[in-house]
């Protein structure tokens, strides 16, 4: 390795022989003054690209690195890091009193702070604006760093319109180089940052999107929450977990009754005080095991490493949003899961959500093209991962790591079939002069003889019992493709009735063929899970003596974070006690060695490692 000034902090303050993938450009680049604009996929190591640069820029004279960060809880967490790595950090939020709040103002001008991270709502104040005004004078305004930089974009999963005010930097701080980071941003919202936020001139450093780590699996839904508790059960007993569903009361059903089926789980979304949020949240990243149940309110900055499976009980809006949520499992790079079930319902709801939308048409159709990509995903009969690549603009070979290439589903032409539904739409329409919803017309094309049926006379529609040899599960799995190729139309005004498009004309004509995969709910498990006497990942090829000693390591290490008031992870995370347990350390020198390990944290830690390990 370069014996380089940032190589030498990489070593001495992060503990870490090497950059990992494009690190050491990035880190180059930013650390000489130039703007940047960085793609990388969670747990990559995006922190780095900036945390390295501030450091060497300070060293250099240069001043404070100024990080917006959009989440309270992630700034106290980053910056309780960067102490324990021995790097002066602050940051400037809501949760500090006014006393303190210009007690930290003070230091900033002192030049006390190498990192100081802010709200964007509170950068663009007029107060904070003259703080950076001084600093600047004073030439020591050393960089800008902007995280979850896909907030800025109107395409973006997560848009936050207090972003869009940070064009200000650019504005009346032309001078100050700015690097923005985000972990997910396809072709349409990278170019929004790029004007939003005026990095025109900024060089792009576009990471692999590939999570080689996680398991892509994607199941019809038949009764979501018992097909969630038999994953659980099967595969990650005792695991952290997040299970997203889309609204608050779903959360709040969901969370109950995983805790009375004996998860150690808890409910988060909006809906609740703010103060029970951030207790719960605070639980998450500090306890082992527990199974968090939220909406899309949840996420966004959770730096916990060892999330073991990220679980959808309903489809999200698009790829992004299902990227940056699966990708929160997994951030130590050992294997997880990315588990969804999804159906029929899904559709229609998301659908629905974008018709009834008060944005421009233009707007709602890149809201539908991003949803079609997300349903074509789920009703893909090839390489997820491909698929998910692809959309992001990244060539890849099938994974070999997804249901579909460990278990490719058995595919049929279900092109007749959908040749019926259509035709049973115009017959019903042709009728009556009005729509009717999916339930009604399977039954007619079943042959059922209900009340509805008999009521409007549909007993005698050419297209009555056409279809009896499909289960219902088939047509509704034809009904999925169709819509999800725009050849049938939800309605959301009429109580989600079904209709026809221009598109529907060449699947009657058999122009389009539609393809069906064999419907599996519920999959065997995907692999056979070892129960080790521990549970990390990391840990699980230790030999027995070795394991008592990682298990000793897990447990002074949650006493030292209880005292520091930080989750486990900030002090050292798995990998590093796993690699400390198998070496077993006697000196120092030997600790130096072991990746993870900075002067300060050898200093703070050193001796106290070294005691467990020989008491172990």
């Amino acid at each position: 390795m370069n014996d380089t000034p940032t190589a030498r902090i990489l070593r001495d303050v992060f503990g870490y022989a090497a950059f990992r993938g494009p690190q050491q450009p990035i880190v180059d680049h930013v650390t000489t003054g130039g703007d940047a604009l960085v793609l990388m996929p969670t747990g990559g190591g995006k922190s780095l690209c900036y945390q390295i640069p501030a450091i060497a820029r300070q060293q250099a004279g240069l001043g404070v690195t100024i990080v917006v960060s959009p989440l309270i809880a992630l700034m106290h967490d980053q910056v309780g890091a960067l102490h324990e790595a021995g790097v002066e950090a602050a940051f400037l939020n809501s949760s500090l009193g006014g006393e303190e709040a210009a007690q930290v103002e003070k230091k900033l001008l002192r030049g006390e702070f190498t990192l100081l991270y802010a709200a964007p709502e509170r950068l663009t104040t007029p107060r904070f604006l003259a703080l950076l005004e001084a600093l600047r004078e004073r030439g020591q305004l050393a960089l800008f760093a902007i995280d979850e930089a896909h907030c800025v974009s109107q395409w973006g999963h997560d848009f936050r319109p207090e972003y869009r005010a940070l064009s200000v930097l650019h504005e009346r701080f032309a001078g100050v180089p700015r690097i923005a980071l985000t972990a997910t941003a396809d072709a349409l919202t990278r170019e929004d940052i790029v004007e939003r936020l005026q990095l025109q001139e900024a060089r792009q450093f576009v990471s692999s999107f590939d999570r080689p780590n996680i398991r892509y699996t994607i199941v019809e839904k038949k009764d979501g929450l018992t097909q969630l508790l038999r994953f659980i059960e099967r595969e990650h007993e005792g695991d952290a977990g997040i299970v997203y569903c889309q609204s608050r009361k779903r959360v709040e059903e969901v969370a109950r009754q995983l805790v009375e089926a004996g998860v150690h789980a808890l409910p988060y979304h909006a809906g609740l005080d703010a103060s029970v949020r951030q207790r719960h949240q605070d639980r998450f990243l500090r306890e082992e095991g527990l199974v968090m149940v939220a909406t899309i309110a949840f996420g966004m900055g959770i730096d916990k490493p060892d999330v073991r499976f990220v679980a959808h009980l309903d489809m999200p809006k698009n790829i992004e949003g299902y990227y940056q949520e699966t990708g929160r499992a997994g951030r130590d790079g050992e294997r997880a899961d990315a588990w969804m079930v999804y159906g029929l319902q899904d559709v229609v709801n998301q659908r629905r959500m974008i018709d009834e939308s008060p944005a421009a048409e233009e707007f709602k159709q890149v809201l539908r093209g991003k949803l079609d990509a997300l349903l074509a995903l789920a009703e893909a009969t090839d390489c997820r991962r491909v698929r998910l690549l692809h959309y992001f603009g990244e060539h890849s070979e099938p994974c070999g790591n997804c249901d579909n290439c460990l278990s490719p589903p058995a595919i049929r032409d279900g092109t007749e079939l959908a040749r019926k539904l259509l035709s049973c739409i115009y017959r019903v329409q042709q009728a009556n002069g009005i729509s009717f919803g999916a339930g009604h017309l399977m039954d007619i094309l079943r042959g059922k003889d209900t009340d509805k049926v008999r009521q409007y006379g549909h007993g005698s529609l050419s297209t009555y019992g056409i279809a009896r040899d499909a289960s219902e599960s088939e047509l509704r799995a034809v009904l999925r493709q169709l819509i999800a190729i725009g050849a049938v139309a939800v309605d959301a005004q009429a109580f989600n009735t079904l209709r026809l498009t221009e598109a529907s004309r060449a699947v009657l004509k058999g122009e389009v063929p539609v393809r069906l995969r064999e419907s599996v709910a519920d999959p065997a498990p995907t692999r056979n899970r070892r129960r080790a006497t521990v549970s990390a990942p990391a840990a699980q090829d230790l030999d027995v003596d070795a394991q008592a000693r990682f298990i000793n390591l897990k447990a002074w290490r949650s006493e030292v974070a209880r005292a520091h008031n930080l989750p486990a992870y900030v002090i050292f995370h798995d990998a590093t006690l796993a690699e400390i347990a198998r070496r077993q350390p006697r000196s120092l020198d030997d600790l130096q060695e072991i990746g993870g390990i900075g002067a300060r944290k050898l200093e703070a830690y050193g001796e106290d490692v070294l005691r467990v390990c020989t008491d172990s």
